[in-house]
């Protein structure tokens, strides 16, 4: 298996992962009174099943782009650029007369 599908692999399963996580966290807070609406309606499973794989599609998108971006080079050298003119002068401008 290539290296990159395995890397989108296992990166949409820790996506995943930290939605359960999330999801769970909502529940257990009742954020916006969750808790008893899932609990209290008889299609419940399916609205926790949503908010997980929902959720898990963000969390993974980002998890994904987060091990793209962080494979990027390390800059080497200084951060900072050197001035491009140390020695400040004005710079003499021909006006026209009308």
């Amino acid at each position: 298996m290539p290296k990159l599908i395995r890397l989108y692999i296992t990166q949409t399963a820790w996506g995943f992962v930290i939605s359960a996580i999330f999801v769970g966290v909502l529940l257990a807070l009742n954020v916006a009174n969750l808790r008893s609406l899932i609990s209290g309606s008889d299609i419940g499973m399916i609205a926790l099943v949503m908010i997980w794989i929902m959720n898990g599609i963000v969390f993974a998108g980002v998890q994904f782009a987060y091990a793209i971006m962080n494979m990027a080079e390390k800059p080497q050298g200084p951060r900072r650029g050197t001035p491009v003119a140390v020695d400040f002068k004005p710079a003499p401008v021909k006006v026209e007369q009308s």
